[in-house]
């Protein structure tokens, strides 16, 4: 037994941390503590709060490890009878569970100890496993997927029934019930993500890292000597839409950053506006915009060559590892534990840093703002016409985006009974704005005709419409959720911007199309973690391990993809895999050690 000594021992050398914490907080102040300090009395106030809920966890622990003790004794009453006594327990599982249960008990206690006193001073230095977080998430994704299964298939039933009054009415009561019961497991799994420490040390690590990460592109992108700076030189005039070009600004960011190279932004004469980029946006650095050196070249160049021509992703030779969906290594154990879409958590970044509003940009957004009356709660959808439908993008009505905006409120309503219903609408079709009113009543609808009148083909690249998409974007990203297709740029760039205003907003969309990608992005992989035969022709045979290139997801509890291991396209359950998130070396930055966010 002398494995049960040793975890005796531990249990009461941790009740003796726990004493000296709470002397530790109590103790007068030393001959070097200042009595005017103004923080003093709330301290000291918050010390005896939780000193008296240590005491409490301490009384639990105590009788944990006395009945922990009592049941060692027995096992041990007579020195005699040690070794019999030994074997008895070995060979009695029962007897052996019992303690090891005692000790994880005591353990956990010790353990809420720690993760309640963190909570109550606002500061935790708890961190999930990675595998925990994983694992949550999975889960919610699961939860979502079965949802989307059953729907499809009870509507694809009730068709078959369209005859049978009594048994459509029983579908739809089912599909009424089973909406209900959904909603309810996400509510509460997303009670549970924020209970135990979880909330606060999400949302301290999302602000650590966004910290390390905008320092690092700052420090990049204003060296000490910009004549001797490597630098890439970017041109904004890519012969697309504001959203692509805005993208396509991103691409040359990162790559700058995984070559380590200060980006060179060439925006005079910018078919929106062509006084340029800094007309607009504050310029990208404060020290180095000139794209002189003493040896320039096209890309891929030498890492000697000074100045480096990017082309277009679309035309980019011997492409880099580090493109989307990529992050870098020495971030992505923090960040996979942090983010459900590291990748657009990853491109977030780069946009905060990037779309620093000028103070004249800034004050038609704040006046803009004021005009619409633009408040929370509140969904952004996004309807994108015109030129897209027909070429890349199927027509979309509006009862399809509202009917996922209603089941937003509605989920909403089970914690906010007499919600406000809002929705932030931004289309390039002005007559989309007048159709919701009109079918939707009670709703309140803010948006701006006049934006969606300038965002016509005919009238795109003017300054007003300049104004409008840039309006259209913010005001999105500031949304509580998104629906709109990911088919559309302009979507992506707001969801991608949503990512920095949260810890995690991965989940805050509804895609009528398309899943989340990069355009001209590298693959996307899942891996299967269980077996699948397949029940239809147009199904995946998957085992464990294969490794799929997800082409999108059909919203109904299936994905399309290919099985890189037999080359076979087609549909599989979505639940059985899992995302690949895509890791690359990008060059290691010396970050300042004392300004290095926690974990970093």
């Amino acid at each position: 037994m002398r494995w049960v000594g040793g975890w005796a021992w531990r249990v009461g050398g941790a009740l003796g941390i726990i004493w000296l914490v709470g002397v530790a907080l109590l103790a007068p102040p030393g001959p070097l503590s200042s009595t005017s300090d103004p923080h003093l009395s709330e301290r000291l106030h918050r010390a005896v709060q939780e000193l008296d809920v240590l005491k409490r966890q301490n009384d639990d622990i105590r009788q944990a490890l006395q009945d922990f003790t009592q049941q060692v004794k027995s096992l041990n009453s007579d020195g005699a009878e040690v070794a019999a006594n030994t074997v008895k327990t070995n060979s009695n599982p029962a007897v052996v569970a019992e303690l090891q249960r005692k000790l994880e008990h005591a353990q956990r206690m010790l353990q809420q100890a720690d993760v309640t006193a963190e909570r109550k001073s606002g500061f935790s230095d708890f961190t999930p496993s990675l595998e925990f977080e994983l694992t949550r998430r999975q889960v919610e994704k699961g939860v979502q997927e079965m949802w989307w299964y059953t729907c499809d298939q009870l509507h694809q039933l009730r068709k078959k029934v369209e005859m049978h009054t009594e048994a459509k009415e029983h579908i739809d009561q089912i599909l009424e019930e089973g909406l209900d019961h959904t909603r309810v497991i996400q509510y509460d799994m997303t009670k549970l993500s924020k209970l135990d420490g979880l909330g606060t040390w999400r949302e301290q690590e999302a602000a650590d890292l966004s910290n390390l990460v905008q320092r690092r592109l700052h420090d990049l992108q204003n060296p000490p000597d910009c004549s001797k700076a490597k630098k890439l030189v970017c041109n904004l005039n890519k012969g697309c839409g504001y959203g692509c070009q805005i993208h396509h600004v991103v691409y040359c960011f990162i790559v700058a950053y995984g070559t380590k190279r200060t980006l060179i932004l060439k925006s005079r004469g910018w078919r929106y506006n062509k006084n340029g980029w800094e007309d607009v946006f504050r310029p990208l650095s404060d020290s180095c915009i000139s794209p002189n050196g003493n040896t320039h070249s096209h890309w891929p160049g030498t890492n000697d060559t000074q100045v480096l021509d990017l082309p277009i992703i679309d035309t980019l030779s011997q492409r880099p590892p580090f493109l989307p969906l990529a992050i870098p290594k020495d971030l992505s154990d923090r960040l996979t534990r942090l983010h459900g879409d590291p990748a657009a958590w990853w491109v977030g970044q780069f946009l905060k840093y990037m779309l620093k509003p000028q103070p004249k940009t800034q004050d038609m957004l704040d006046n803009l703002a004021e005009t619409l009356g633009f408040q929370k709660p509140i969904v952004g959808v996004h309807v994108r016409r015109t030129d897209k439908v027909g070429t890349e993008a199927a027509f979309h009505s509006i009862d399809e985006y509202m009917g996922h905006v209603e089941s937003y409120f509605t989920t909403l309503k089970m914690t906010q009974p007499d919600v406000v219903k809002r929705v932030y609408l931004a289309s390039d079709d002005p007559t989309v704005i007048t159709e919701a009113q009109k079918k939707f009543p009670d709703y309140t609808f803010i948006g701006d005709s006049n934006i969606a009148r300038t965002a016509a083909v005919a009238t795109r690249y003017t300054d007003a419409s300049l104004k409008g998409i840039i309006a259209d974007v913010h005001f999105l990203s500031l949304t509580d959720h998104l629906v709109c297709t990911f088919s559309s740029q302009v979507c992506r760039i707001a969801y991608e911007i949503m990512q920095s205003f949260h810890p995690d907003a991965s989940g805050f969309f509804r895609s009528l199309d398309d899943i989340y990608y990069y355009g001209g992005q590298n693959a996307h992989n899942q891996r299967v973690r269980f077996p699948h035969t397949p029940r239809r022709s147009d199904e995946l045979s998957l085992i464990p391990g294969d490794i799929v290139g997800i082409a999108g997801n059909h919203w109904d509890g299936y994905s399309k993809g290919m099985n890189r291991r037999t080359r076979q396209n087609g549909l599989y359950p979505s639940y059985k895999v899992e995302e690949v998130v895509d890791i690359a070396d990008f060059p290691i930055y010396a970050d300042n050690q004392n300004q290095k966010g926690r974990g970093a």
